[in-house]
């Protein structure tokens, strides 16, 4: 089991609505956005266009950021997610420095958006109901919605097929240019889309084996 993500280049709109959604689920704190969009202009005059392009932490097969973390608090789950444990982090951004993808974020005093306090919202963490208080000088990443997928844990919801057991960036994509599915199975919708569409990981050169693939346009 490898949980990946694949992101077709040809349908993303650059809607901002994953980056939203993201937002709203995980309520981070001002300045923190687990996943951006970056934006590409293709071809020539006339017909040059742009492309859009989500980017967020690849949860990589062989993450750079794990081996320095001195505190062991940066890991890799045996399912291929690499998160950070809040307890243990503290905040010396090592794993900042080692990521080529630079999607790693330091949680600073400034919680709330606004200069009268944290909303309810920011209070209960958003839907992934994460303290943030308690995260003050650690660094935070994306978890592929770590809590959604446990979800599926002996309910016999499917990541990917479920809305409920899915990365709320996924499901939100109102242009469906977002699977998410198991990489180590072949027969996986993931797998097929990859060796069909001919999916590419940033950064080839950096040896970390991304597991998020991207799809070029048809």
């Amino acid at each position: 089991m490898r949980w990946g993500m694949t992101i077709d280049l040809g349908r993303c709109t650059g809607c901002y609505g994953c980056v939203l959604a993201c937002k709203q689920e995980h309520s981070t704190p001002t300045g923190i956005h687990f996943r951006r969009m970056m934006f590409e202009e293709v071809g020539q005059y006339p017909t040059a266009r742009r492309r859009h392009a989500p980017v967020q932490c690849n949860h990589c097969a062989e993450p750079p950021c794990v081996p320095v973390c001195p505190t062991k608090a940066t890991y890799q789950r045996q399912d291929g997610l690499v998160l950070v444990d809040a307890d243990v982090c503290i905040g010396c951004g090592y794993c900042m420095t080692a990521c080529p993808y630079e999607h790693r974020h330091f949680v600073e005093d400034k919680l709330a958006h606004f200069d009268s306090g944290l909303t309810p919202h920011e209070q209960a963490g958003g839907e992934a109901g994460h303290d943030w208080d308690a995260r003050r000088d650690t660094v935070v990443k994306c978890t592929f919605c770590e809590h959604r997928l446990a979800r599926a844990e002996g309910t016999g919801l499917k990541p990917g097929v479920d809305r409920e057991a899915t990365p709320a960036c996924v499901i939100t994509c109102p242009a469906d240019a977002m699977t998410f599915g198991d990489l180590s199975d072949p027969d996986s919708e993931i797998s097929r889309l990859i060796a069909e569409r001919q999916g590419f990981g940033l950064l080839p050169e950096a040896g970390t084996r991304p597991s998020i693939y991207y799809l070029p346009d048809r």
